[in-house]
């Protein structure tokens, strides 16, 4: 069985709560081996508010040689980041913000040397991992500069929904002015080649506009004449399976229909908006979330990284009550995209 990374993720998130849930199911054992990369002390805690202390023990270890992979033991890869004493749940500190940024670089080093076959993160705090003077916009960022990656994109994905991004944290004025024809191929070459990895033979790719009704022939913006259609009719000559671009404003239901396999989205907020309405569903009268699921994959790496597609919450920290369903999810994908690299 392949050996998964999991960043514990800010310790002062529901991070190590949800890891501790997760791996509290035995099928989890059953598909991989699972391995807690964060500090051993913050888990040790996690148990407690889960009130999985009882059935579960912690396996602190400094290498992967000494993992056990056994159900009822969560290995971790023991960081010793986090002061206990400082620790405050739900808060931003530089503490945390740093001992999250660290346990992304370990695992993307255990990951580059071969060591596990798969990674999985868990929610970081962008604030406080800047507060700790780690400048970057997100995970995706990090793992593309300790990768060496210059062409990659972020994939959500629920259930059969599956979206890509031309471009992901940058303005919105900004967004508009990354949709290039080069890049917009790009994006379409990486989702279909992420299609073929998850064992979809011949995918069906949807590419949005950027405009309302795709600019309508040019009444609302060229973008669609200019860089986003030569880009499909190039992808096309290459014999992939690209259709559009097609109205954002319906595109997301045609592919939640089948029509699509994949959309590839032009900005953040293009492709996340429908995949969390999908995804995150909040039930008022119990007043409190049903589920928050969905999957963020990091498409281009040479190596694998999945990640639960929900932040911090730090509202809910410390109570034991928030979901595991993405993080499940993800280390889902993580399994199935490390059992079919080449």
């Amino acid at each position: 069985m392949k050996i998964i990374g999991i960043t514990m993720g800010d310790p002062a998130s529901i991070g190590p709560e949800i890891t501790a849930k997760a791996l509290s199911d035995p099928a989890v054992y059953e598909r991989c081996k699972p391995l807690v990369v964060g500090d051993a002390a913050v888990m040790e805690e996690a148990l407690k508010i889960t009130g999985l202390s009882g059935k579960l023990k912690i396996h602190k270890i400094g290498d992967v040689s000494e993992a056990l992979y056994e159900y009822g033991i969560i290995d971790v890869y023991d960081m010793g980041m986090v002061d206990m004493k400082e620790l405050k749940r739900g808060e931003v500190s530089a503490m945390a913000g740093n001992a999250a940024f660290q346990y992304v670089k370990k695992v993307i080093e255990l990951a580059m040397d071969g060591q596990v076959d798969a990674t999985v993160t868990n929610a970081l705090n962008k604030e406080a991992m800047n507060l700790a003077g780690h400048h970057y916009s997100g995970h995706t960022e990090i793992y593309a500069d300790y990768t060496g990656t210059k062409k990659y994109t972020m994939m959500l994905a629920h259930e059969n929904l599956r979206v890509v991004h031309v471009s992901t944290h940058v303005s919105l004025r900004e967004a508009c002015d990354r949709v290039k024809k080069d890049r917009v191929l790009e994006v379409i070459r990486i989702a279909h080649q992420a299609c073929r990895k998850l064992g979809i033979p011949e995918p069906k790719i949807g590419v949005a506009g950027l405009n309302p009704h795709s600019g309508e022939n040019g009444m609302f913006g060229r973008e669609e004449i200019e860089e986003i259609t030569p880009a499909i009719q190039e992808a096309r000559a290459e014999g992939i399976l690209a259709d559009g671009p097609v109205p954002p404003d319906t595109i997301f239901s045609k592919a939640r229909g089948g029509w699509y396999d994949i959309v590839v989205a032009m900005y953040h907020d293009q492709g996340h908006i429908p995949l969390k309405v999908v995804g995150f569903v909040y039930n008022h009268e119990a007043q409190k979330w049903d589920a928050v699921a969905g999957v963020n994959i990091t498409l281009g790496l040479p190596i694998i990284r999945a990640s639960v597609d929900h932040g911090t919450a730090f509202d809910q920290a410390g109570t034991g009550l928030a979901s595991e369903l993405s993080l499940i999810n993800a280390m889902d994908y993580a399994i199935r995209m490390a059992e079919t690299k080449e």
